[in-house]
């Protein structure tokens, strides 16, 4: 094939998938889809003819056109935005329950030490007569 026909071939292809009409390729605004569709090896496009690879590419953002990659990773950074921020809400109410379980945790102790003592003192006290005196 010549370079005269490759580029014909390749800028038929890139109108045929501009105006959604593919002929061999699945139809996403690609360069596999482009070189597809044109019947070209990869390399030719993107080594010999990289000014219609360009022109290609240009064009697809100009029709401001997302491919389906670009949908599913801006759906897949919404999801773990939002999975973030659930976290982070989560994360500060167990931050919260966190401290107040310290502070009845710091007061069971303070209690606990005083009937120790409590305990300590009865166990200290004697009767001054026995039993049965």
């Amino acid at each position: 094939m010549t370079t005269i026909r490759e580029r014909d071939d390749i800028r038929a292809a890139i109108e045929h998938l501009l105006q959604g009409t593919p002929r061999r390729s699945d139809g996403a605004l690609t360069v596999v889809s482009l070189v597809i569709d044109a019947d070209v090896k990869r390399h030719v496009l993107t080594h010999g003819h990289t000014d219609l690879k360009d022109d290609f590419y240009a064009r697809v953002r100009a029709q401001g056109h997302v491919s389906a990659s670009e949908r599913k990773l801006r759906d897949d950074l919404t999801t773990a935005q939002r999975r973030l921020a659930e976290a982070q809400t989560e994360l500060t109410k167990l931050r919260a329950a966190n401290e107040s379980f310290a502070r009845v945790v710091q007061v069971l102790e303070v209690e606990n030490e005083q009937l120790r003592a409590s305990a300590s003192q009865l166990n200290n006290v004697r009767p001054k007569h026995g039993p049965g005196k």
